[in-house]
């Protein structure tokens, strides 16, 4: 993925897809780091009025999936999440809320992301994540 990496290049990335569509933006990118945050709005939250898990997941898996993108190894063509987790730990019904992603493994044909999203304002934990992205290659 031939791309700049920065917070504006990857806003305009994924602003026709899911991450655009929820409100997603990117704030910052660095070498094993990648920041975001999401407004909580009506359409993020499930029917009994709390956030759905399903958001706060996006922002997470959005988090450690470009930030995969921005530290794909030499040679690399793209990359697929392959498992991811997470625990829930908290919610929010307003404001906005802030995930960081950090690598924990870069390898070649491997990353691990972790991510934390936390309430912006009161920096509440609201869900830690782990994910496992397969590298691709272009075929020989």
């Amino acid at each position: 993925m031939s791309m700049p990496h920065t917070p504006d290049a990857f806003n305009t990335f994924g602003a026709t897809y899911l991450p655009g569509h929820l409100g997603i933006r990117i704030t910052e990118v660095s070498p094993g780091k990648l920041a975001a945050e999401m407004p909580v709005a009506p359409h993020l939250l499930a029917p009994n009025g709390y956030l759905h898990a399903g958001s706060v997941v996006t922002l997470a898996d959005t988090c450690a999936g470009y930030g995969c993108v921005s530290n794909l190894p030499e040679g690399a063509q793209n990359f697929t999440t392959i498992e991811l987790k997470s625990n829930h730990l908290g919610t929010a019904r307003e404001g906005t809320i802030a995930c960081v992603a950090t690598a924990v493994h870069l390898g070649r044909t491997t990353q691990i992301w972790d991510a934390t999203v936390t309430d912006k304002a009161s920096g509440k934990t609201i869900a830690l994540f782990r994910c496992t992205q397969m590298i691709l290659y272009p075929k020989a």
